[in-house]
């Protein structure tokens, strides 16, 4: 049994999956496997790998091609597939940061003890949630987390735990996996490592974020369930939190008092940000 399965969910990548698999090729770190789960309805991506294969002859990729709903359903296929302790994925169109990643993060001292690893992607192309260059995004807190993703890329998880936090949920087409960290994160603590592991290449799926209607519609209501909050919680009164407007229909939909309630909690954030500010 491998350490670590690195899982790539492909469609239509023949033009850009050999540099990530390049990138995974000259690491320092070996014990490893690869798991490409295609959708693509025609062979360039296995005619892309074969490509690579004749070159890196050692490299241990198993290719599965597949009908799937999209990017999380073909992440869900390939994690029951998956034999190593640690899951990670890396998207087709991303590399590597540089050769010795997976030893610095995959050292003893790294994997004792947690469920959860993550440190940092650097940013190459604009996106909607980070400039290019931009090393993303430093340690999470709650309230973080509850405002952006941590980056797919720079996150690994513990097979065994991941699964029995669930399957990605496909209704979410772009930030499944940012709903996926919100379930981690109630049931486990993450270490953070100060590494660049990733490249992450803007122009793909999660740059468009704001296409997640589905998400987005279900937020606060997932993580009142998630972290077991109170509509009338800080975390979601606070005036930066984004989802603010929802939380507020929320209370007024359980009555005045409760309302009011709310109000009340609001009021008291405001001063202590103008107290804190001042």
């Amino acid at each position: 049994m491998p350490l670590l399965s690195i899982i790539i969910p492909t469609f239509n990548s023949a033009d850009s999956i050999e540099r990530s698999l390049e990138s995974i090729a000259a690491q320092t770190f070996t014990d490893y496997e690869v798991i490409v789960q295609d959708g693509s309805p025609n062979g360039d991506t296995a005619r892309a790998i074969g490509k690579f294969l004749a070159v890196y002859p050692d490299c241990p990729i198993r290719f599965y091609r597949e009908n799937d709903r999209g990017v999380y359903d073909a992440m869900n296929k390939a994690m029951v597939k998956a034999s190593g302790e640690w899951l990670y994925f890396l998207g087709s169109d991303d590399q590597l940061y540089d050769d010795c990643v997976l030893t610095n993060v995959m050292s003893s001292q790294n994997t004792a003890d947690c469920n959860v690893i993550y440190g940092n992607a650097e940013i190459v192309g604009d996106c909607a949630w980070a400039r290019s260059r931009t090393i993303y995004d430093g340690p999470f807190d709650l309230q973080m987390l509850l405002s952006r993703n941590i980056c797919h890329q720079a996150i690994f998880y513990r097979a065994d735990f991941a699964r029995k936090v669930g399957e990605y949920n496909a209704n979410y087409v772009v930030c499944g996996d940012w709903d996926f960290n919100m379930r981690c994160w109630a049931r486990t603590k993450f270490k953070y490592i100060d590494v660049t592991v990733a490249k992450f290449i803007a122009g793909g799926l999660s740059s468009g974020i704001s296409r997640d209607r589905q998400f987005y519609r279900d937020f606060v209501a997932n993580i009142l369930r998630y972290f077991h909050l109170s509509p009338l919680s800080p975390l979601v009164n606070a005036p930066g939190f984004n989802w603010l407007s929802d939380v507020i229909l929320i209370q007024r939909s359980r009555g005045e008092l409760y309302s009011l309630c709310g109000r009340v909690v609001r009021r008291i954030l405001r001063l202590r940000t103008r107290l804190s500010a001042g």
